[in-house]
């Protein structure tokens, strides 16, 4: 009689583990899709950005701002760095991650000095275990991070670039391509 109790027990309890695994299942789709909805609209919004800073970059005028200048001569180059803060993402932050590491070997080898920013609390940890000169850390961003969390990492970087101490700064993310693949840039 308790060996039927238990197995009525068990298969209430896994009935009860596929709801609530169904719910997440329906949160996380609705956040995807949200998130998906907002990189569509804002996407012809940063290539449009992209499109205007190369037109002035290329432009012939009298006054060329610091940082359309391309230095030469690299002793020391900045990396900013944007992963996740949670994983369960499947190869998103790992390829990323092994696309930066061979450039960095590559730097390395050639004696540059390199400076990292790091956005997303996956980078703070993969970074925690190089040894890497970390000028700034913003970490617990959240599904929707607010610009006034992001400014004071980058202006680290870019008060740098504009001081001379680094030669070059290189943004380093994934480009979302679909839900299946998404590019290390």
């Amino acid at each position: 009689m308790s060996q039927a109790k238990e197995v009525r027990n068990k298969i209430n309890s896994v009935k009860s583990t596929q709801k609530i695994t169904r719910a997440m299942e329906l949160v996380a789709a609705s956040k995807m899709r949200k998130a998906q909805e907002r990189m569509a609209t804002s996407k012809p919004f940063s290539e449009k950005i992209r499109q205007v800073i190369a037109h002035v970059a290329s432009s012939s005028s009298e006054y060329q701002h610091v940082f359309l200048n391309e230095r030469e001569a690299k002793t020391r180059i900045g990396y900013i760095v944007v992963t996740t803060d949670r994983g369960l993402c499947g190869g998103l932050n790992v390829n990323l991650f092994r696309l930066l590491l061979k450039e960095l070997q590559q730097h390395q080898e050639n004696e540059i000095g390199i400076d990292v920013c790091l956005i997303g609390r996956k980078a703070e940890s993969f970074f925690s275990r190089l040894d890497a000169n970390v000028l700034g850390v913003a970490s617990h961003l959240g599904d929707t991070p607010e610009l006034a969390s992001l400014i004071g990492v980058v202006k680290v970087m870019l008060d740098a670039f504009a001081e001379g101490q680094l030669d070059a700064v290189y943004l380093v993310s994934n480009d979302f391509v679909n839900t299946m693949v998404q590019k290390p840039l």
